[in-house]
């Protein structure tokens, strides 16, 4: 019994004696933890500050009152044009007439005036016989063209009513920004107004490879049918007409094209004013600066257009600008490449004056140019764009009369005859072709029309002399 009792008495003794062990060192323990309290990271507080996020959302654009003075303004188009159908096998055994159908085309339009003028592109109403306009509270017009012009691809359409209709302000293309924010506007399908958003991806883009375009280039949505539409900024002032879209398909694919609000702005206001459209030019022929000709021509810069030539009787000869010259320049608009020359020329008339910043033995200068009509260098005839041969060329090839052809959409003289771009007419009826005042001349006492002319002269691009004569 007295073993017994002792060794529970031992047993609590050593219990007693661990625990108390334990105790000891376990406070030990978190007494050093925390005196090494100083060497634990620091952290901040979760909570952030809402004053930041709401300085992000300023930033964020809000295209509701945008879309709303907008979309009023935005029309659908419908053309209506004659087309014969071509003749079958059958009509020509049962001697049957080709008959004319009604072919129906639809786009978008944009109400510019109170009044009802309308503008589009001149490929919505291409060929039509009847026009009709739809509003987006679903009333119908009929519109009367009041003039188009083809280069540019833009028409004038107006449409009379009792009350004052709902127009889109303009805005200033050349201030526009690569990044910024804007919205396309159509009308298409006569599904009533579309809105779509994006931002501007490039400026002064030329689809043809001629550098006759000057395109504002965005990503926002625009399919067939919205041709003719809205290019609008975050203010929802008119910036563009839309026009194209690059696709192998026919449907939008990332792309999309405007004309700048400044050249369509300019284009009406010539037809509304004039008839027709008014072209002013500089006077000078020549292209982009890469790298290769900077170094041929000593010049320290790879951005700009280059000088080549400059026409005779010009408003840039009278000026003083010189072959060699590089155009930074106009009117503070940066120019990088001939479609920013020829986008800004476009928003100008003969007479117009405008500052011609050039690079010139490494320094820079200011000049002003008068800008001249375009039939001083330039004029049409038979469907072809003629213009004096270059001084540079005569010189290369002692040839010193004749004038060249730019452009040619003669079919007829191209198909039968293959007069191109950059052959040479040196003759009509016997008169010799020295330069386009001749043609003039021709013109004024013969007529513009293909049966004034019965023998025509002309080199080809190897220089080769031939004629024909019309029977």
């Amino acid at each position: 019994m007295k073993k017994i009792l002792t060794l529970v008495v031992a047993s609590v003794l050593g219990g007693i004696i661990a625990l108390s062990a334990y105790t000891y060192f376990l406070n030990t323990e978190q007494a050093v933890t925390v005196k090494d309290s100083k060497t634990q990271p620091s952290f901040l507080n979760a909570t952030y500050d809402t004053s930041s996020i709401n300085a992000l959302n300023v930033n964020t654009p809000d295209f509701t009152q945008a879309a709303e003075n907008t979309i009023h303004s935005v029309v659908h188009v419908k053309n209506t044009a004659l087309v014969t159908r071509a003749q079958t096998i059958e009509d020509l055994i049962y001697g049957r007439q080709s008959r004319q159908r009604a072919q129906v085309g639809t786009g978008s339009g944009v109400i510019i005036s109170p009044d009802g003028y309308i503008i589009t592109n001149n490929h919505v109403i291409a060929g039509s016989n009847e026009i009709s306009i739809t509003l987006n509270d679903n009333r119908v017009y009929e519109a009367k063209l009041i003039g188009t012009d083809e280069k540019t691809d833009i028409a004038l359409l107006k449409i009379d009513s009792e009350d004052e209709l709902p127009a889109v302000a303009f805005g200033d293309s050349d201030t526009a920004k690569v990044g910024e924010w804007v919205l396309a506007v159509g009308n298409p399908f006569n599904l009533t107004s579309t809105v779509t958003a994006g931002i501007i991806s490039a400026k002064a883009r030329d689809l043809s490879g001629r550098n006759s375009q000057s395109f504002i280039q965005t990503d926002a949505a625009v399919n067939p049918g919205n041709s003719g539409g809205a290019l609008v900024n975050s203010s929802g002032e008119l910036i563009g007409i839309n026009t194209a879209i690059s696709s192998q398909t026919g449907s939008y694919i990332g792309y999309s094209f405007a004309v700048p609000s400044n050249i369509a702005k300019k284009i009406i206001q010539d037809i509304i004013e004039y008839g027709d459209v008014q072209d002013g030019i500089l006077g000078v022929s020549g292209g982009a600066l890469p790298s290769r000709i900077a170094k041929e021509h000593g010049v320290n810069a790879t951005e700009g257009f280059f000088v080549n030539e400059v026409e005779d009787n010009t408003g840039a000869k009278k000026a003083g600008i010189k072959s060699g010259d590089v155009i930074t320049k106009l009117d503070n608009v940066e120019i990088s490449k001939f479609s920013d020359l020829s986008g800004y020329l476009k928003t100008k008339r003969p007479n117009d004056v405008v500052t011609v910043e050039v690079l010139r033995n490494d320094e820079i200068k200011s000049i002003p140019v008068t800008l001249s009509k375009s039939d001083i260098v330039s004029v049409d005839f038979l469907d072809m764009e003629l213009r004096n041969l270059p001084q540079t060329f005569k010189k290369k090839t002692e040839i010193t009369n004749g004038v060249v052809v730019q452009n040619n959409k003669n079919k007829f003289l191209y198909a039968k005859l293959g007069i191109r771009p950059g052959y040479i007419i040196t003759g009509i009826n016997d008169i010799p072709i020295k330069t386009i005042e001749d043609i003039q001349s021709f013109v004024a006492k013969y007529g513009s029309t293909q049966d004034a002319i019965f023998k025509l002269e002309y080199m080809n691009s190897n220089l080769e002399r031939k004629e024909v004569i019309f029977q």
